[in-house]
């Protein structure tokens, strides 16, 4: 089935460049009827719509879902640009000064779990006394790619692991130690390096197979553990601790959330810090906007980290 351009290119709106972002981050017409609260009728129907304008199926079948064509994934790009550039344009008024309480905007935020819980529930408590228009959306941060934010599937990243782009700008935010974690009532704490190596371990390693720095560091300073668990994320630490002997090197202010109620210890051997870095794209440096949400979420670092400084 051919598709003909039969509309002007004024028939765009927001609602249509945000609809084609839905179908294709959500990558079905359920999905993105959910994700805006509309009926999958009418999702069909302003895709048809789409694809009169862009004279291109945009999707095809795959299986029981349907996938972005190629030049589908290429418009999908150009559109964040696009609904970014409406949004700061609806924000500055006639002074052009930002107005917290009226911003109206779904803010995303790529954060693997410990970053997640540590920083963004205060942060959203900010944001709901200053930004209640604000709604805020967390992603997976896995490996941080410069494609996350050039493309704009987020708008910020919070991670250890900043991306090497030119256009890419970070900020530190705070370094934490390191700890072992351990089940107290099936074991006492490792004392000596060969405790330690002698022991069984659980550890996180990111899609595709990316372990974290620390392993990587212990590895190519010739410290081998015995790893018996690999897991996608800190939140599987715990289930797995409780009830055997395994030991988890893990970031210590994990101690006040995902691996709270678990005993835990200095790790008897050198081992280097963790960073946090806020990222973001160059586009977003000199945004009112973006530098006022950048600034609340710096100032809820500090009170996070003094409320959740594990025990010595």
């Amino acid at each position: 089935m051919e598709y003909m351009s039969k509309f002007d290119y004024l028939d765009l709106d927001g609602r249509l460049l945000q609809l084609l972002l839905a179908v294709v981050e959500a990558g079905s017409v359920t999905g993105a009827a959910q994700r805006l609260g509309v009926t999958q009728s009418a999702v069909s129907h302003l895709l048809d719509k789409l694809r009169g304008i862009t004279g291109d199926p945009l999707f095809v079948k795959s299986g029981r879902g349907i996938v972005a064509t190629q030049r589908a994934e290429e418009l999908a790009v150009q559109a964040r640009e696009l609904l970014a550039s409406m949004e700061r344009f609806a924000r500055w008024g006639g002074a052009g000064d930002f107005e917290p309480a009226r911003w109206q905007t779904t803010f995303t935020i790529a954060a693997n779990d410990f970053q997640r819980d540590v920083l963004l529930p205060p942060l959203m408590a900010r944001l709901r006394a200053h930004a209640p228009g604000v709604v805020l959306r967390v992603i997976p941060s896995d490996i941080p790619s410069l494609e996350m934010l050039r493309n704009e599937h987020c708008q910020l990243v919070i991670s250890p692991r900043p991306p090497d782009g030119a256009d890419i700008l970070q900020k530190r935010l705070f370094e934490d130690s390191y700890r072992v974690f351990y089940d107290p009532e099936q074991r006492a704490a490792p004392q000596t390096k060969a405790e330690y190596l002698a022991a069984e371990h659980i550890t996180v390693v990111y899609e595709p197979r990316r372990a974290l720095d620390l392993d990587q560091w212990l590895l190519t300073r010739g410290v081998q553990r015995n790893f018996r668990v690999l897991v996608p994320g800190f939140a599987g630490l715990p289930s797995f601790i409780r009830g055997s002997q395994l030991l988890a090197t893990a970031p210590g202010l994990l101690q006040a959330h995902l691996l709270r109620g678990l005993a835990s210890a200095v790790v008897p051997l050198p081992c280097p810090s963790m960073p946090m870095y806020l990222i973001w794209h160059l586009r977003h440096q000199h945004d009112p906007a973006h530098r006022w949400l950048r600034a609340e979420l710096e100032a809820v670092v500090a009170p996070a980290l003094t409320q959740t400084e594990p025990l010595s």
